[in-house]
């Protein structure tokens, strides 16, 4: 699971340096006037989207425990990153910054342009519902809960694009993310994910592939949805593959610390702003496609390994100011 956490991010890193910095082409079925640098593109995208859903999945398997050093801890951590962020750059460029706007980089759940910190905020303080909730349902009871409540999202979500969850950018669908990775803890037993680990991996494969289909006809926004139903299969079925790996490294786990931190310092908006989106869009218009491609990868490991430096002093303040990292 850890090693799901790290490559999750880097899904993340990877469809922000692909789809929101540079934006995606929308062919509308035009496939014959499609250069290769446009599939590219949409098939890098259509293997990384499932990032923020595999993030969240993994909270969900093991349920998040809430408590009040935890609750601080996160909110510690959000505000460590863009208080820390805004104040590092006010410092060596005064004029351009200001003091309102430092004050309102401590407001991580209400002035912030990351929908995910107070989505997954409003998640945290759910979870004690959801636990005992859903650990009071039956099998059935639970399979027909999330099988309705999945449909609802599609249909009225998705398909309809419902205000409550058009996109999967929502807390709702963190919710439907989590109730789907409580399932498979409670409910699927592990040895039947291992047996089929092969037929779980063709699902994955088709999925995949059918978002990629699906972008060529559809507005990317839509055929990338974190709500589409190719979208949420592809996640559960690469999640399900990854429960079955029995891997211990204690590499890997530390480097899975700070994998939230690299989400918190590239999103930040003065550094995706002023740094990470100009910089692909001129690496976009002075490199041919594969060498930007190495170039995008290269950007995305420095800030993951940026992460990896500087979340060590996160975690010592926090255990220091509230006894929990």
């Amino acid at each position: 699971m850890e090693l799901l956490r790290i490559i999750s991010m880097l899904m993340v890193l990877t469809v922000h340096a692909d789809g929101a910095a540079l934006g995606l082409p929308a062919l509308h079925g035009d496939i014959a006037g499609a250069s290769a640098y446009d599939l590219w593109r949409l098939a890098i995208e259509s293997i990384a989207i499932i990032g923020v859903n595999c993030f969240t999945m993994i909270s969900g398997y093991f349920g998040i425990n809430l408590r009040w050093r935890g609750a601080a801890a996160y909110l510690f951590q959000c505000a460590f990153y863009s208080v820390g962020i805004y104040t590092a750059l006010m410092v060596f460029f005064p004029s351009r910054l200001s003091w309102t706007g430092w004050a309102e980089s401590w407001l991580v759940l209400s002035h912030t342009d990351l929908w995910y910190v107070p989505a997954y905020f409003g998640l945290m303080l759910l979870s004690p519902i959801l636990n005992a909730g859903l650990g009071a349902l039956g099998h059935r009871q639970y399979t027909w809960l999330l099988a309705v409540f999945s449909l609802f999202n599609l249909w009225c979500g998705w398909w309809w694009q419902g205000a409550f969850n058009p996109t999967g950018y929502t807390l709702m669908q963190l919710i439907l993310i989590y109730m789907t990775a409580r399932y498979i803890r409670l409910h699927v037993p592990q040895p039947s994910i291992s047996r089929r680990r092969g037929i779980i991996a063709a699902v994955y494969i088709l999925s995949t592939s059918g978002i990629f289909a699906s972008s060529l006809y559809m507005e990317p926004l839509r055929a990338f949805a974190y709500n589409s139903p190719l979208v949420l299969i592809s996640t559960v079925s690469l999640f399900l593959i990854f429960t079955t790996i029995n891997l211990q490294s204690k590499t890997v786990n530390h480097a899975a610390r700070s994998a939230f931190a690299a989400y918190l310092i590239h999103k930040a908006p003065l550094i995706w702003g002023n740094l990470m989106k100009p910089a692909m869009q001129h690496l976009e218009s002075t490199l041919p496609g594969w060498q930007l491609a190495l170039a995008a990868a290269g950007i995305i490991a420095s800030f993951y390994l940026l992460a990896m430096a500087v979340d060590p002093l996160r975690r010592t303040l926090s255990r220091a100011l509230l006894g929990r990292a």
